[in-house]
C-alpha cells in the first residue's frame, strides 16, 4: 500500500470532521435566531427565555419606530395628522363610519370591505374585519345599515352594479364562553344584481329615518353615474322609490340625516331635492320633488346637508359655496333661501380659483371639509374662513371624506375625527382644527 494514501484519508476525514463542527454551529446559530423571534409570543414568561425576547423586542421595536416614524413626517407635514390606517393593497374607494363612530368601513378596488374598530383614533395598531366581496367585483360605495355590524356594499363588475347586505349572525346565548370568543363572521344577507341598468353606483347615502310617520329605518339611496337613484330599505333590502334627475348625469346624491330629503348634485348648475313621504306604517309611500336650489352658474360638484337636516351646503364649478335654507313650505311654492355665498378660499399658481371635488359637514355644523385632488381644508361655516389647510393630505386624490358623527376616544380625551381616503391605498385621520382662522 502506498504510505501517502493513510494520510490523505486522515486529512480528508479530519476535514470533514471540521467542516461538519463548523456548519453545525452555523446552523444552530441560524436556528435559536429564528426561533427567537417566535418564542416571546409561544413562552413570554420563562426567565430562559429573557434574552430572546429582548432581541426579539427590538426587532418589533425598531418596525414600530419605523412606523411612528412615519407618522412623525406626516404629523410634521401637518399637525392635524393623528393616524393613517394601512393595509388596503388599491384604491380605497369608499368609506364611513358607524352612528356610534366607533366603527369605519372602507371600501377597496382590491375587493374586500374592511371595518375597522376605533377603540382609540391615536392608537399604532386597530383591528379589522375583513369582508371579501363575490369574485368579479370591485367595490364602489359602502355605507352602514343598522349598526355597526351591517353594512350595504355597492359593486361593479363585467355583468353590471349589484347591491349586498353582510350581516353577522348574532352568537347563541347558551353556547358557553369559550365560543362566545369568536364573533362568526358576515356574511350576505340581501344581494340584488345588475340594478340601475348595470351603469355603476358613485355613492351610497344611509339616514336614520326620524322625520314625520317614519319608523327609524336605515334608509339607503345609491346614486348612478346615469340619471336614477334608487332608495333601498336598509335592513331588508327592499325598493322603496326610484328616482330620474333628468339632469345629463349623476355625480352623487345624499339623504338627509333624519331621511326626510334627497339631493342630487349632476353636473348642472341646479340641485334637485325631493322629499321622502312615509306612511302611517313607516314605510315610504312617494318621492315628489320637492324643490329646487337655483343660483350657482356653474355645475355644482358635490354638497352636504346640515345635521339638522334644514340647509343643504353645495359647491360649484363657478368658485363658490352655498348655504341654503330648505326648512321651506315648499308645498305653497315656497322657494328655498340662500342664506350665504361665499368664495371658494382655495387657488393654483396663477391665481386660478380652484372648486372643491368633495364636502362634509361636521356633526356641530360649525366646521365644512373640503377637498380638491390631494388638497385638504377646513373652513368655518359662519364666516366661510380657511380654519386650516394640509396641501398634501394624500399621495394622491382624495376619493371620500367622512367626520365621525360625534367624539370618539383619543388617547385620554375624546375628539372629533375627519377621515379620509385616497387612490393612494391609504385612509387618514385628522382632528379637527381649532375655530379661530390662521
Amino acid at each position: 500500500m502506498d504510505p501517502i494514501l493513510p494520510v490523505v484519508l486522515l486529512s480528508v476525514v479530519l476535514g470533514a470532521v471540521i467542516a461538519i463542527i463548523f456548519f453545525g454551529n452555523y446552523f444552530r446559530k441560524r436556528g435559536s435566531e429564528i426561533i427567537s423571534d417566535s418564542k416571546p409570543d409561544l413562552q413570554p414568561n420563562l426567565k430562559k427565555q429573557s434574552r430572546p425576547p429582548h432581541n426579539a423586542s427590538k426587532k418589533s421595536h425598531s418596525k414600530s419606530h419605523s412606523h411612528f416614524a412615519d407618522k412623525d413626517q406626516n404629523k410634521r407635514h401637518h399637525p392635524l395628522d393623528i393616524n393613517t390606517l394601512k393595509g388596503h393593497s388599491d384604491s380605497v374607494t369608499g368609506l364611513c363610519f358607524s352612528s356610534d363612530g366607533r366603527c369605519l368601513a372602507t371600501a377597496c378596488a382590491d375587493g374586500v370591505i374592511r371595518v375597522f374598530k376605533l377603540d382609540d383614533a391615536s392608537n399604532k395598531s386597530f383591528k379589522f374585519l375583513r369582508i371579501n366581496l363575490p369574485a368579479g367585483g370591485h367595490p364602489t360605495a359602502v355605507e352602514f345599515a343598522d349598526d355597526a355590524s351591517s353594512v350595504v356594499v355597492a359593486s361593479q363588475g363585467l355583468s353590471g352594479a349589484s347591491v349586498y347586505l353582510y350581516g353577522e349572525e348574532k352568537p347563541k346565548s347558551a353556547t358557553g364562553d369559550k365560543q362566545q370568543t369568536k364573533l362568526p363572521l358576515p356574511e350576505i344577507k340581501w344581494q340584488h344584481h345588475k340594478v340601475h341598468d348595470t351603469r355603476e353606483i358613485l355613492t351610497l347615502s344611509g339616514a336614520t329615518a326620524t322625520y314625520g310617520t317614519a319608523d327609524g329605518s336605515r334608509v339607503i339611496a345609491s346614486c348612478s353615474e346615469g340619471t336614477d337613484i334608487i332608495l333601498w330599505h336598509g335592513k331588508s333590502g327592499k325598493i322603496l322609490g326610484n328616482l330620474d334627475t333628468n339632469q345629463l348625469k349623476n355625480h352623487m346624491a345624499a339623504v338627509s340625516p333624519n331621511g326626510r330629503f334627497i339631493a342630487a348634485a349632476a353636473f348642472t348648475a341646479d340641485v334637485k331635492v325631493w322629499e321622502i313621504l312615509y306612511s302611517k306604517d313607516g314605510s315610504v309611500k312617494e318621492l315628489p320633488r320637492a324643490m329646487q336650489l337655483k343660483g350657482h352658474k356653474s355645475a355644482v360638484t358635490w354638497l352636504c346637508f346640515s345635521p339638522n337636516s334644514e340647509q343643504v351646503i353645495t359647491a360649484s364649478k363657478d368658485g363658490t359655496i352655498r348655504i341654503w335654507n330648505i326648512n321651506v313650505r315648499y308645498h305653497l311654492d315656497e322657494d328655498p333661501k340662500m342664506l350665504k355665498v361665499f368664495p371658494i378660499p382655495l387657488q393654483d399658481s396663477t391665481g386660478t380659483i380652484l372648486h372643491y371635488d368633495r364636502l362634509s359637514l361636521s356633526p356641530d355644523g360649525r366646521i365644512l371639509a373640503a377637498t380638491h385632488g390631494s388638497i385638504l381644508q377646513w373652513l368655518c361655516v359662519e364666516t366661510g374662513k380657511v380654519l386650516d389647510t394640509a396641501d398634501k393630505a394624500h399621495d394622491g386624490d382624495i376619493t371620500c371624506i367622512a367626520w365621525t358623527p360625534r367624539n370618539i376616544p383619543m388617547g385620554n380625551n375624546q375628539a372629533l375625527v375627519l377621515a379620509t381616503a385616497s387612490i393612494d391605498k391609504k385612509v387618514k385621520l385628522w382632528a379637527a382644527p381649532s375655530l379661530l382662522p390662521h
